[in-house]
């Protein structure tokens, strides 16, 4: 997916609310579902997103939020089950939208078979979710290679890294950019990461964030 678009986003917590700090700050259209009217109240103030209060497995509900013109469908509350069900409620609505549901690690990636990406809150926080949202910019093979992430990164335009080499860029430990531009070859020290360009990236969980912050901004 690529351009503005419009996300709807099921639960108001952490990692909802900070998904929809990164997907607004980027120039994307947010609408927030969430049951919990403290949490509404809290978040309504900060201006980020269209917050609605109400259950968002209810088809009045998420129509109200907009899902049959919206691009993308995050369920990010703490609870699998409730997750799903808003997916397979918004794809019944709108059978294009993307799909991505917050799960329990014990889950496994089972659900992929009812949604298009699945997130653990405990390995990816929310700038990980955001790229889930969006679809294109990040991909990761979960659960693969264990606990380690391996992740194909599109570099963003004005991001602190781009159009630098990997020897003046100081990425945290626990981070290797293991390819040169779009997989041609293995990365070295004189490898420049290209704005608009794809690297594959290994990464620990604790560090994703950081990473993506220097090649996304």
């Amino acid at each position: 997916m690529t351009g503005s678009l419009d996300i709807v986003i099921a639960g108001g917590g952490r990692v909802g609310f900070q998904t929809a700090e990164i997907l607004a700050d980027r120039g994307h259209e947010v609408t927030i579902v969430e049951r919990d009217e403290r949490v509404v109240s809290e978040i309504a103030d900060e201006y980020v997103a269209t917050v609605i209060r109400g259950d968002a497995t209810n088809p009045d509900i998420i129509e109200q939020a907009g899902i049959e013109r919206a691009d993308a469908v995050a369920a990010l509350t703490g609870e699998t089950g409730l997750n799903l069900a808003v997916c397979l409620a918004a794809a019944e609505l709108s059978p294009e939208i993307r799909t991505v549901a917050r799960i329990d690690r014990e889950a496994g990636e089972a659900y992929t078979r009812f949604v298009d990406a699945v997130l653990f809150p405990e390995r990816a926080g929310a700038r990980v979710a955001a790229n889930e949202v969006v679809g294109d910019d990040v991909q990761t093979l979960a659960d693969v290679t264990g606990n380690l992430d391996i992740m194909l990164v599109r570099v963003a335009e004005g991001a602190p890294a781009a159009g630098k080499s990997l020897s003046t860029v100081r990425f945290p430990t626990g981070a290797v950019v293991v390819s040169a531009a779009d997989a041609h070859r293995v990365a070295g020290s004189d490898t420049t990461l290209t704005p608009g360009k794809r690297y594959v990236v290994a990464v620990e969980p604790d560090v994703a964030d950081e990473v993506l912050n220097l090649l996304q901004g």
